[in-house]
């Protein structure tokens, strides 16, 4: 067996695991999105992890996790808010191919890797743009426009949803990837899920597959339009969670 042949088998293996069945055409996607993850890291941060197994587990196993609490059959159009390389996004539309995407990220240089990337991987009604959380929010043209909201950002739970949350429809759901022991994040963002028009519907705990890597996934039910004046400013949320 070469190279790609025992990548290719380490893919789907994973994702068998997970109840993901992969077409051919999609692992090969997923090893394009590796090879130019990989090859663009050397010239600039995108991932502190470069090692093939460990980007099949931790980014895109890890991205499609979301199946454990979401049907995402019955999901048209989804925002990945501070997307990075592109997780969990991209990995959810390459499964998942009906969705219209919209991965949303800070820095240009990021977007302009997603930008060389999209049609790499010939993948169509997915759009990266640049903009900030709290800019983006205030947009007609984004805000409550998505089914599902999705973020891997490494920030605090009521920062996060005042981020997310207004780009969600009412009976939309935001869900916040997280690490495990976060009962006290949980507990600090009540009060902004009322003020921002969410609440927690499920709190799943799991191990990434084959593997004893702890994570958590906070799914946050849109119940009511959140209120305009939220997002804040740039910046405001982070500093002064509500």
């Amino acid at each position: 067996m070469d190279k790609k042949d025992t990548n290719i088998s380490i893919l789907i293996d994973i994702f068998r695991d997970m109840n993901i069945g992969l077409s051919e055409r999609q692992a090969e996607q997923f090893l394009t999105y590796y090879q130019f993850l990989n090859e663009k890291n050397k010239v600039m941060n995108l991932t502190a992890i470069t090692n093939y197994p460990d980007v099949v587990l931790k980014h895109f196993a890890d991205s499609l996790s979301v199946v454990q609490v979401c049907d995402m059959k019955a999901c048209d159009s989804l925002i990945d808010v501070g997307t990075g390389a592109g997780f969990p996004g991209l990995p959810l539309k390459i499964v998942y191919p009906h969705l219209k995407v919209v991965l949303l990220d800070s820095l240009n240089k990021r977007v302009s890797f997603l930008n060389e990337l999209i049609p790499m991987l010939q993948l169509e009604g997915v759009t990266a743009i640049h903009a900030r959380a709290e800019d983006a929010a205030k947009k007609e043209v984004y805000r409550e426009q998505f089914d599902l909201c999705v973020s891997r950002a490494v920030a605090n739970l009521s920062s996060l949803s005042e981020y997310c949350l207004p780009f969600v429809k009412i009976g939309g759901a935001f869900i916040s990837y997280k690490s495990t022991n976060i009962d006290i994040e949980i507990e600090n963002s009540k009060n902004a899920l009322s003020v921002l028009g969410g609440k927690i519907k499920e709190i799943r705990e799991f191990c990434l597959p084959k593997s004893d890597i702890e994570r958590s996934l906070i799914v946050i039910g849109k119940k009511k339009t959140t209120p305009g004046k939220y997002p804040r400013k740039a910046g405001m949320p982070s500093k002064e969670p509500l």
